[in-house]
């Protein structure tokens, strides 16, 4: 790829003021209220849908012509619907497989079976915050960090070093959160240490986000990911100690093949030609000419 540093340049800062305007909603009103509190949670999704409206025109904006040529407007967004239903299946089997580990905790605790409670969804979705955590952030997240914001660095960047440079943004997005936890009661120390820790593993996320974008050039792939990945939370590590010896060689077993697999089927799982993806990656898949005859 010949990069255009113009093009670039352009490219980045549009990036980079769609993750100060992401960010710069949610602190728009003034309130005494906690993040947790709904006037607060209503008023953020107010903010966040009018960037999520507004994201798309600084995409459409900044994206040179020859690249929309590739691919018309939608299709850039990752607004597709030929391979739609494995884009959405594959990405979250490929991601639960990596929580192998937790999985098992939550089947052999017993957890599990509050999914198939009625009262569990119909309280869910009356939680404001659950409905943050699990719908509203995932969605405006990867809408503007993945749909809107990768577009404008594949145009200039190879897919890989694009893979990379928007999750550093998506990581820096989240530092805000240093605010509300001094605002909650933490000391300055203790809040840039649990941010740094958000930083990195937001970035590592975002980066595995961007990759699942860029290969099936879907947008549902990396909303599927980044809802389960919400819902799972972050391993609690220390929770093994507290099981039986044999459940707990159980589940390291599988925190180890879970990852294992994981990096084994990333690529193969992903490769660009099952999801009709021509527009962001190449095909790993090599066509063989069919007039090419194999001779003994």
């Amino acid at each position: 790829m010949v990069v255009n540093y113009d093009c670039c340049i352009y490219s980045i800062s549009a990036s980079v003021f769609l993750t100060f305007a992401y960010v710069a909603s949610l602190y728009v009103w003034k309130t005494k209220f906690s993040r947790d509190h709904p006037s607060t949670i209503k008023r953020r999704f107010f903010s966040v849908f009018c960037i999520m409206l507004l994201a798309p025109c600084v995409t459409w904006l900044f994206l040179k012509e020859e690249t929309l040529i590739r691919g018309d407007m939608y299709e850039q967004l990752g607004l597709r619907l030929s391979g739609i239903i494995v884009a959405f299946v594959t990405p979250l089997a490929l991601t639960s497989v990596l929580f192998l580990g937790p999985l098992t905790m939550q089947f052999l605790s017993g957890t599990w079976r509050i999914y198939i409670e009625p009262l569990y969804w119909m309280a869910s979705w009356q939680d404001l915050t659950w409905v943050r955590n699990h719908i509203m952030a995932p969605l405006s997240e990867e809408w503007v960090f993945r749909a809107c914001m990768m577009p404008l660095l594949l145009q200039c960047l190879e897919p890989f070093t694009a893979v990379f440079v928007g999750p550093l943004l998506f990581g820096i997005a989240h530092f805000h959160h240093i605010f509300e936890q001094i605002k909650s009661g933490f000391d300055l120390r203790t809040s840039i240490m649990i941010s740094a820790f958000q930083f990195m593993y937001t970035s590592l996320f975002g980066a595995y986000s961007a990759y699942l974008f860029a290969r099936t050039g879907h947008f549902v792939a990396p909303l599927a990911a980044h809802m389960f990945c919400n819902h799972m939370g972050f391993p609690n590590f220390g929770e093994i100690a507290y099981y039986p010896l044999t459940q707990r060689l159980l589940i390291i077993s599988n925190l180890v093949l879970g990852f294992t697999l994981w990096c084994y089927m990333l690529t193969p799982l992903t490769e660009p030609a099952y999801y009709d993806n021509k527009l962001h990656w190449p095909s790993d898949l090599i066509e063989i000419p069919s007039n090419e005859i194999m001779s003994e």
